[in-house]
């Protein structure tokens, strides 16, 4: 199947099961499909966590009440990069997290099987941890662009210590003219560049004709406008109309978070969605209102005081007499119909990123580019483990 069949299906599929994922789970009171009501209550909370944490398991769940979704998983299954991790030495790993070296380990190992000898152009590089891995690895040299100066300095400092081939160059990518950066004759990289940065990478590389380009997608949403502008041509013949939240969707899938930050997140959504129910009771509106991000701190105080800092921000006047005890309750079991409503929309997620990773490499493929699109590395790694290449 090529990269424009696998679209053509996934978009066919996506849009025809759009009442599924295209949703806030916030604005229900209860489930908004009769027809797996029964399949989602008979999960307790537990089980739905777990099936959460396994998309595998998450397909398999719903087959039977969804059309589609053998189709739908195939449809993500991407060739996975096999590749031998290279060992550094301790002064190239110091000062990178153990995943996240694990993560450019694989990444470097993957784009590395193309036995490139240009020179690199880092995009977005941070301190320059993939550089110094790719230099220390042979490449003749390495230019790496980043937006803040004191990385720039910090980067250039290392890079000068260990005697690695590295010139560093700060610039905002969004607005400044970076085309000088790009070369025919070069390897352009980026591990996680967000949203528009990837975009706009793509793009200054393709205009260029630079012969090697390797990066991985993150974050699609930001930077971007709220309404999705398709960057292939099959993309922009697409009935799907995705936004921000769609976008969203397909960063869903994450590695599992401390029991501390998962129970403080309980928390958060039970009062928030608690004080929607009290602020509905006020107002009598319909539709969920978010209120700010907030310090988690507050989430160890009580939830009366919670309701009383959101009063304030969404400038609500509160009764005296109010339940709060009631107004939790209600929080608790909207939270459960919430979670259920989100466990039905990530049965999408990962269909969403490919879909959007496809177009990104069908506009190369229109460029004039040989594409690949496959896996770097574990899930457990990172979810964002998708790597796009492409030659010209």
């Amino acid at each position: 199947m090529t990269l424009a069949q696998q679209f053509a299906a996934l978009d066919t599929l996506l849009f025809s099961t759009r009442q599924y994922w295209q949703c806030t789970a916030f604005d229900y009171d209860a489930i908004p499909w009769p027809e797996l009501s029964s399949l989602l209550w008979a999960l307790d909370d537990q089980q739905v966590s777990e099936l959460d944490s396994d998309q595998n398991a998450l397909y398999a769940y719903f087959a039977k009440a969804m059309k589609g979704l053998d189709e739908l998983q195939s449809l993500c299954e991407l060739p996975t990069t096999q590749q031998t991790r290279d060992e550094f030495p301790f002064w190239i790993s110091n000062g990178i997290k153990g995943r996240k070296f694990e993560q450019l380990q694989d990444f470097v190992a993957a784009i590395s099987l193309q036995k490139s000898q240009y020179p690199v152009l880092e995009w977005c590089a941070g301190k320059g941890h993939l550089g110094r891995m790719l230099a220390f690895n042979g490449a003749p040299s390495i230019h790496s662009i980043e937006l803040q100066a004191h990385l720039c300095e910090q980067g250039q400092h290392s890079a000068n210590q260990q005697q690695l081939p590295m010139q560093f160059s700060q610039a905002n990518v969004l607005t400044d003219d970076v085309t000088e950066y790009f070369k025919e004759q070069q390897h352009a990289v980026a591990l996680h560049a967000c949203g528009r940065l990837h975009q706009t990478f793509m793009q200054q590389a393709s205009d260029a004709k630079t012969q090697q380009i390797s990066f991985s997608p993150c974050c699609y949403h930001l930077f971007t406008d709220n309404d999705y502008q398709a960057m292939s041509e099959p993309a922009k013949q697409s009935q799907l109309a995705l936004t921000h939240r769609d976008l969203k969707l397909a960063l869903q899938e994450t590695v599992t978070a401390p029991s501390r930050v998962d129970k403080v997140r309980k928390t958060e959504v039970e009062w928030r969605l608690g004080f929607d129910a009290l602020r509905k009771s006020i107002t009598a509106e319909q539709h969920y209102v978010s209120v700010p991000s907030v310090n988690k701190a507050i989430f160890s105080d009580s939830f009366k005081s919670f309701c009383l800092w959101a009063a304030e921000k969404k400038s609500l006047s509160l009764p005296e007499d109010i339940d709060y005890h009631e107004f939790l309750a209600i929080g608790k079991q909207r939270k459960r119909v919430t979670e259920r409503v989100e466990l039905v929309r990530h049965v999408f997620r990962r269909a969403i990123e490919v879909w959007l990773v496809l177009d990104r490499a069908l506009y190369l493929q229109q460029q004039g580019y040989q594409v690949t699109v496959s896996t770097f590395c574990e899930k457990q790694l990172t979810p964002r483990n998708i790597l796009i290449q492409a030659n010209y």
